[in-house]
């Protein structure tokens, strides 16, 4: 298969389905080619810290465990001197990035203005840490100040982009089908309006990442075409010459343990399951892999091992030391919250694989 092969749709979904141990040994083999082929042996990873800002949210996503109401215990909402200690805690671990997103409060405003909330906070950490790349605020959220301001997506990227942001992670995307989207967050903007935002971005000349909730009540139809929207919105920047683009896709396995119990009783498995998230994440590989050549698994998720086990399914990426993670693991994932950079590196050693740190943008 040639990097310049798209693996067809039907195809996807019979890899996705088989049970072949033929057909699951050639979706290893040949993902594991192409991510050679593709980008090399070398295995990537950032120094970064996460900061969970708030987890009061005003909506209700049926496998988030996260989330709570602003009364409620267990409710936090981290003031600025809390922020900029754990941007201070992350320069003495040598961070390159800081990760920030958090709950959609209501409350969170500065002179009745949700967007100039963030940007004090965008701002404050510029100001005193103008060596961090800001990697910040999903489309949720920036759907989510423009709502409760009254401006455009443009407005608040190029805000954003304007005081210092960076680049914009790639979440709330779920599953961008929005039948489903109708049971697991109803609330959360639509598939649609999560294209524009990603898009709108793009134009704007902000990078994004990409990602995929699976595991949950999604058909293997639903993933592929998920995968179709993400390389359809990579096409349109590279057609359009847009100044930025997707720098990687990110497989998020869904984690049920603390979920909210009616989705977590349909699906009916508390932990990820390691075997097809390998085989959707060689299927991603095959799928993407020349138009977006950068693949991370989450070992916050699928732990440390299961993420080893994705570097050899496709994988070329291990992300991020994180330092602090609250929303999976608050969902009950066994992965951890924080992993050093000496175990990043040993882990990669030991399957055979040289290591490089990057930097946000892969660079």
């Amino acid at each position: 298969m040639s990097t310049s092969t798209i693996l067809s749709t039907v195809d996807g979904v019979n890899l996705l389905k088989s049970t072949s141990n033929n057909d699951i040994s050639y979706l290893r083999t040949e993902a594991d080619r192409l991510r050679e082929e593709q980008v090399g042996e070398t295995v990537t990873y950032v120094i970064n810290r996460n900061i969970n800002f708030t987890n009061i949210c005003e909506q209700h996503c049926s496998f988030c465990a996260f989330r709570r109401d602003a009364n409620q215990k267990g409710a936090f909402w981290l003031n600025l001197e809390d922020v900029l200690a754990k941007c201070v805690l992350a320069v003495e671990k040598k961070a390159t990035e800081i990760c920030m997103q958090g709950g959609l409060n209501p409350q969170a405003k500065i002179n009745d203005s949700s967007l100039q909330y963030y940007l004090q906070l965008v701002k404050s950490i510029k100001d005193n840490f103008p060596q961090l790349h800001l990697h910040a605020f999903s489309p949720q959220e920036v759907e989510f100040i423009a709502r409760q301001d009254g401006l455009t997506y443009s407005d608040v990227i190029l805000a954003f982009k304007d005081n210092g942001v960076g680049s914009m992670p790639g979440t709330a995307a779920e599953i961008l089908d929005d039948t489903v989207r109708q049971i697991i967050c109803p609330e959360k903007l639509n598939s649609e309006t999560w294209l524009e935002i990603v898009s709108t971005a793009h134009r704007l000349g902000m990078p994004t990442t990409s990602t995929m909730l699976c595991g949950h009540i999604e058909t293997h139809e639903q993933q592929i075409s998920h995968l179709g929207k993400l390389r359809s919105l990579q096409e349109t920047a590279l057609e359009k010459n847009y100044p930025a683009r997707i720098t990687e896709f990110i497989l998020l396995p869904f984690v049920g343990e603390q979920a909210p119990k009616p989705l977590r009783n349909r699906v009916g498995r508390d932990q990820p399951d390691l075997q097809s998230s390998l085989k959707l994440t060689a299927v991603a590989r095959l799928f993407l892999g020349d138009i977006i050549p950068n693949h991370q698994p989450s070992w916050v998720k699928l732990g440390l091992d299961g993420a080893l086990q994705a570097l050899q399914w496709g994988c070329n990426d291990l992300g991020g030391t994180l330092m602090e993670e609250h929303i999976t693991t608050m969902a009950g994932a066994k992965g951890g919250t924080c992993l050093e950079e000496e175990t990043i590196k040993n882990a990669i050693a030991s399957i055979n694989r040289p290591y490089r740190q990057r930097n946000t943008l892969y660079q």
